[in-house]
């Protein structure tokens, strides 16, 4: 029996957007020109890309096409109160999923095979919320050049290189602070921390053999274990080198973080406020249902 969720209607991304993704931010838009580039200069060129490369090389998810999923996206979508995206199915061999939106054109979300394979369907949701997510809080101005980074090298990789030597520390400072928050509204739409906590057990660690073997408690405590390294300074000047080039907060800083969101007053007030918002409506099934 699947989990009766309250739809969010009329949810605002600042209702759950985390502290350290507002404080990135704010340090972001002092850097001059920045969001002009994006928009501008990079935003064009990124489009056409990625569109050549979503219809050349990914499958397009619909109702006739990998419906299961397009159910889990609709789903998704209804929860957070966003429009849509196109999804796509890409095959590769690196678990990962991204999200472009740009200059008003359609957004869309990309799941990797791999990814997919390791996951639960109630964790591909989460996944996809977590895209959401960034649709959400219009995180597309920033995004835009990291997700070009990941193309560049994978397309050409001395390009990524150098293109990923070059970035502002300012930049992936607020991109690992943007994932904290999409990590919250893929809660919010599973409504549900042990999925999204085990997505992340499986990107720390899964794979298609191992991902059912793997225990959802004992992360939990390694999560833990993590904060106790920031007890020296020794420990937090190895955490602090060890993620400074990261794209993404490591996985188990991401569990610990929504472990404690998951039990917050904030979060249950969210929940609760949103769903008198929406006249007490539910969702269960894939159907609306009043009571």
């Amino acid at each position: 029996m699947s989990l009766v969720k309250t739809p969010l209607i009329g949810l605002k991304a600042d209702s759950f957007r985390h502290t350290l993704d507002l404080e990135a931010t704010k340090t972001l838009k002092q850097i001059p020109g920045l969001d002009m580039m994006v928009r501008n200069l990079l935003g064009p060129m990124a489009e056409q890309v990625f569109y050549v490369e979503n219809i050349a090389s990914s499958i397009l998810v619909g109702e006739k096409q990998l419906p299961h999923l397009h159910k889990l996206l609709l789903e998704a979508c209804q929860i957070l109160d966003v429009d849509p995206p196109q999804l796509y199915v890409r095959q590769h061999p690196a678990p990962n999923a991204y999200t472009f939106a740009m200059r008003g054109k359609q957004p869309f979300v990309v799941i990797h095979t791999s990814l997919i394979d390791i996951l639960t369907p109630e964790e591909i949701q989460a996944v996809i919320a977590h895209e959401l997510g960034h649709l959400k809080c219009d995180h597309s101005v920033y995004l835009t050049p990291v997700n070009l980074l990941i193309l560049a090298a994978a397309i050409v990789p001395n390009v990524g290189t150098i293109l990923a030597q070059a970035i502002q520390s300012q930049l992936l400072e607020w991109v690992r602070c943007a994932e904290f928050t999409c990590d919250r509204a893929a809660l919010l739409a599973t409504q549900d921390p042990k999925v999204v906590m085990s997505v992340l057990m499986k990107l720390a660690g899964g794979s298609p053999t191992l991902a059912p073997q793997l225990n959802l408690e004992a992360f939990v405590a390694q999560a833990h274990a993590y904060d106790d390294i920031s007890k020296t300074e020794l420990g937090e000047m190895v955490k602090s080198a060890r993620t400074a080039q990261l794209t993404h907060p490591v996985p188990v800083l991401r569990a610990r973080e929504i472990d404690r969101w998951a039990s917050s007053t904030e979060y249950q007030n969210l929940l609760q406020n949103q769903g008198l918002k929406s006249g007490s409506a539910t969702l269960s099934n894939g159907g609306w249902r009043n009571w």
